[in-house]
Order: structure tokens, then C-alpha cells, then sequence
């Protein structure tokens, strides 16, 4: 059984940053791709990013693109992702996810671990 347990979610102004922090344990974590996801109130969860088992390719959504950065290290089993320029339409709750594979994917239904989610709000 996978175990994601993200942190790093708060409060911050527009324009600030955050950085989160996605903790697994369960599995061999450098075999596999890692992703992250995000849901607002009434919204359907949306892809943000995802990396490879290497950290050597990555993918982000066009709306974070250019301000998000994902990233990972395999020493310590976590999965990051620096958020930075934060906009309001970025308050969401951030959930990271696990594939059963090492395929790089950004549908959310292809994924089987999911964390508990951390909520970021962004303030104007």
C-alpha cells in the first residue's frame, strides 16, 4: 500500500509563493512517475504537473506553466512543487498522486495513490 502525505499548503498574498511537499513511503518511489493535481470548490480535479521517475521530464498544465516548478528526490521519497507568482485562481486544494507505472500521464483517473490534499488560498 502507497502512503502520500502532502504539507506546505497556507494562506499567502497575490504574487507570493509557496512550496509544497509530498511525502511517500510503500513502494520503491525513484520506479515510478509522480504527479500533482489540484481541485477548487465546485471545480473538477485538474492536472497541474507531473515528473518522471528521474526528475528528468517534466509537464505542467498551461495555466501554472512558467511559474510552477516540480521536482523530486529520490533520497528522501518527496515530491515537491514550487509555487511561485501566485494568482487567485490558484486556491485550490493541491492533492499529489501516484501512477501504477513509471508512464508520465496527466489523467487523473490513471492514477491509484492519492494523498490527503493540502489547501493553498491565494488572497487578492
Amino acid at each position: 500500500q502507497v502512503q502520500l502525505v502532502e504539507s506546505g499548503g497556507g494562506l499567502v498574498q497575490a504574487g507570493g509563493s509557496l512550496r509544497l511537499s509530498c511525502a511517500a513511503s510503500g513502494r520503491t518511489f525513484s520506479n515510478y512517475a509522480m504527479g500533482w493535481f489540484r481541485q477548487a470548490p465546485g471545480k473538477v480535479r485538474e492536472f497541474v504537473a507531473v515528473i518522471s521517475w528521474s526528475g528528468s521530464s517534466t509537464y505542467y498544465a498551461d495555466s501554472v506553466k512558467g511559474r510552477f516548478t516540480i521536482s523530486r528526490d529520490n533520497a528522501k521519497n518527496t515530491v515537491y512543487l514550487q509555487m511561485n507568482s501566485l494568482k487567485p485562481e490558484d486556491t485550490a486544494v493541491y492533492y499529489c498522486a501516484a501512477p501504477p507505472a513509471a508512464t508520465i500521464t496527466v489523467r487523473p483517473y490513471e492514477y491509484d495513490y492519492w494523498g490527503q490534499g493540502t489547501q493553498v488560498t491565494v488572497s487578492s
